[in-house]
């Protein structure tokens, strides 16, 4: 058995009302998994050597539940412009290039390794509608001891004619791509059509048939704009929701089911997610860059919606999950402020948990220190002034609003330490 025992403060949120903050403690890990924290090393473990980070903070690795690996190059680029402006004056056209997998490879090395020094360990991740090129993100993924689902893109109309693929094809490529994955245990695939516009009916059933045959989850945008719900519904005329849509194909039913930005979500679509045990990912950064709205988080997580909190890149700006706590919560003010009636501003150890353990649980025992938690952590300098001594939690809270990767110290996966 391997036993390693790390000394610091250390932190993780339990639930969205608690972080559990151990200073000057000891977090035990066997074999990769967290048997316990301690005031004092037990007995037991008392031969065992101790790596020691004085006031350093010990905290869960980080999970972004919606990223467009493939959108990485344009990343602070065509800000000032709303989603279809957007998508198709910079992303459809840049997408196009991974059919050249030299372009892929560089484009896909980066993210990964960007992703890993800003602390994001799992990922749920979109690619392009290439399947090669899919592959070796997936590739990638699984070299660096990640977590992640992978999912190659469909989209059969609505699409420039340099990105849309035949129904047909799109599905042959698709059952491909999940027979040369179904094995992986860390990385799994899951089905990513790009959103109720861009797929017929055809290929939403298509896909649904194979949700059912190899046990996959589902990957897509849901109501992130006005125009993309109403679009959605007048494409799909016999459905009451956007996300009936995803649910009568039988896309729900498999696997995590995991829906990006979920701004203007109805009572209807509020329903088919909590029924189906969803996850609705808030995206910060995009929703104040490209979106135009914001998710109603606190009255979604009030009424028992999973929410977890995702990057977008290149919707948003920057890959560092811990920067999209901290705009979480001031969105929730926003929020507050134009919708007193319904809205309430969050916490940061709320926002903190739906980063960590909420958004890991779609990945197993994964984003706590609880017992039995994988000990994929990270170490954060102590982010004090020398002339003044914070808590641990507030040192956790001035991490999320200026802190970047030069304060990450360490890194670990499983309990051993990667490097960059």
């Amino acid at each position: 058995m391997s036993v390693k025992i790390y000394q610091g403060d250390i932190l993780y949120a339990s639930s969205a009302e608690k972080l559990n903050v151990f200073e000057k403690s000891y977090i035990v890990v066997e074999n990769g998994v967290v048997e316990g924290i301690y005031p004092v090393i037990p007995e037991k473990y008392k031969d065992i050597p101790v790596t020691c980070y004085g006031r350093k903070l010990i905290i869960p690795a980080f999970s972004d539940l919606h990223v467009h690996a493939s959108q990485y190059v344009q990343r602070g680029i065509g800000m000032d412009c709303l989603l279809s402006d957007w998508l198709n004056h910079y992303t459809f056209p840049q997408e196009s290039q991974f059919s050249d997998l030299s372009y892929a490879k560089n484009c896909y090395d980066a993210f990964v390794d960007d992703m890993i020094r800003h602390g994001t360990f799992h990922a749920n991740i979109f690619a392009t509608i290439h399947r090669e090129a899919t592959d070796y993100l997936y590739s990638r993924m699984e070299e660096k001891g990640l977590y992640g689902f992978v999912g190659k893109v469909n989209m059969d109309r609505n699409a420039p004619d340099f990105l849309r693929e035949s129904t047909e094809p799109s599905l042959r490529e698709t059952k491909v791509f999940l027979d040369t994955h179904s094995g992986s245990k860390k990385v799994r695939p899951i089905l990513a059509p790009r959103f109720a516009p861009t797929c017929s009916q055809k290929l939403m059933d298509g896909l649904g048939a194979l949700a059912k045959k190899y046990n996959c989850g589902v990957h897509t945008h849901l109501v992130e704009s006005r125009w993309e719900s109403q679009e959605a519904l007048r494409l799909f005329p016999d459905h009451r929701s956007d996300a009936e849509i995803y649910e009568r194909a039988g896309l729900m039913d498999y696997g995590p089911s995991i829906f990006a930005h979920v701004i203007f979500p109805g009572a209807e679509d509020m329903r088919i997610l909590k029924k189906h045990n969803s996850v609705a990912v808030h995206c910060p950064d995009a929703t104040t860059n490209i979106v135009a709205g914001i998710m109603p988080l606190a009255r979604m997580h009030d009424a028992g919606v999973n929410i977890a909190i995702g990057s977008d890149i290149a919707g948003g700006h920057g890959i560092a999950i811990y920067r999209q706590i901290a705009r979480a919560v001031q969105l929730s003010k926003l929020k507050e402020f134009y919708e007193p009636d319904d809205n309430r501003t969050i916490t940061i150890t709320q926002a903190f948990y739906h980063a960590t353990k909420e958004a890991g649980s779609v990945f197993g025992k994964i984003g706590s220190f609880e017992n039995g938690y994988l000990f994929n952590a990270l170490v954060i300098d102590s982010m004090e002034d020398p002339w003044m001594e914070l808590s641990a939690a507030e040192r956790l809270e001035r991490f999320c609003y200026t802190g970047d990767d030069r304060n990450i110290k360490a890194r670990f996966i499983e309990g051993q330490e990667i490097s960059l």
